[in-house]
């Protein structure tokens, strides 16, 4: 466990090894201590290629909350706009003494080529890389469910038998596939859920149903409805005709929100668009975990940080 690239990669056991320390991250937490020195005299470094305010601050409150030397690097007004190639600013923070890097990048890929082209020696983990994979984010997705669901009985167990639909712009989520991966993994019955024009190729191949009628599957009564961001450039040409006509059949809208069984949860890994793809009645309701799933980013991320510095060379 050096690396954590993707949840396609993962087994059943080091899945929950993850959900389980976090567990444990966030009772400590409880207790009010700012900080664990799981990770003192480590320098973690955050190379982002790609903006994404959310998922940077997480990782920089995890690497603090376990006392580590944080780096930031973006790659815009940096040195690669000047023509520094990945492999040179990856080596040149690593001399910086990085032993964690945390990477996230447009092009699907970018994780796995840094962790195996030799590089580097540091620890790698994947904050998303183009429209491949996101691992951080669906184990908080699973990590948040287990605890909303099951609570005290979650511990060194899965998801067995909980249904959950993941709605959206399927084709390009690195959300989606991380999380279809992760929650099949651990037991749950995944329905992936979108039009013909925004599900991706081969996906009768993936470890779920797939369905292009969002009210059937709403009918259903899932335990959970994770609503995916969808760029509105996407809805339209080829993708959507308007975004009114994507929001009429794909949106969870407060119609289809009254009609879900009062325990389902509603996810969103944000941000949101309010009136788009959720309605605000689903969105703020009680059953939302979109704040939680912030809250619990940063267990997550505690525990990730400190399994790939345990299992690669960082000690």
């Amino acid at each position: 466990m050096k690396h954590l690239l993707g949840t396609d990669t993962l087994s059943r056991e080091e899945a929950v090894a993850y959900l389980d320390s976090a567990r444990e991250f966030a009772r400590v937490a409880d207790q009010k201590m700012p900080k664990l020195p799981a990770l003192r005299a480590v320098t973690v470094v955050n190379l982002f290629f790609e903006d994404s305010t959310r998922t940077r601050l997480s990782f920089e409150a995890a690497a603090k909350k376990l006392s580590a030397d944080v780096i930031t690097f973006q790659g815009q007004g940096s040195s690669l706009s000047k023509g520094e190639s990945l492999k040179d600013t990856a080596q040149t923070l690593e001399a910086m003494g990085a032993k964690v890097v945390v990477v996230r990048h447009g092009s699907s890929g970018a994780a796995h080529r840094l962790a195996h082209s030799g590089w580097l020696n540091s620890s790698v983990v994947n904050a998303g890389d183009g429209t491949h994979q996101h691992p951080t984010q669906a184990l908080l997705d699973a990590y948040t469910l287990r605890e909303r669901l099951l609570g005290d009985q979650a511990v060194g167990g899965g998801l067995d038998g909980i249904t959950v639909a993941i709605v959206g712009d399927v084709a390009h989520s690195r959300v989606a596939r991380s999380n279809v991966h992760l929650l099949s993994l651990l037991g749950a019955r995944v329905t992936v859920v979108a039009p013909r024009t925004l599900a991706p190729r081969g996906i009768e191949s993936w470890p779920a149903d797939y369905d292009h009628d969002l009210d059937r599957v709403v009918a259903d009564g899932p335990d959970a409805v994770m609503m995916l961001r969808v760029q509105r450039e996407r809805m339209r040409g080829s993708y959507f005709p308007s975004p009114r006509e994507y929001t009429k059949h794909y949106a969870l809208s407060a119609d289809r929100f009254a009609s879900l069984p009062e325990h389902t949860l509603i996810m969103h890994p944000g941000p949101m668009n309010r009136g788009v793809e959720i309605a605000s009645v689903a969105a703020d309701s009680p059953r939302s975990t979109i704040l939680d799933q912030v809250t619990h980013g940063v267990w997550v991320r505690m525990a990730v940080l400190y399994q790939v510095s345990r299992g690669g060379q960082v000690q």
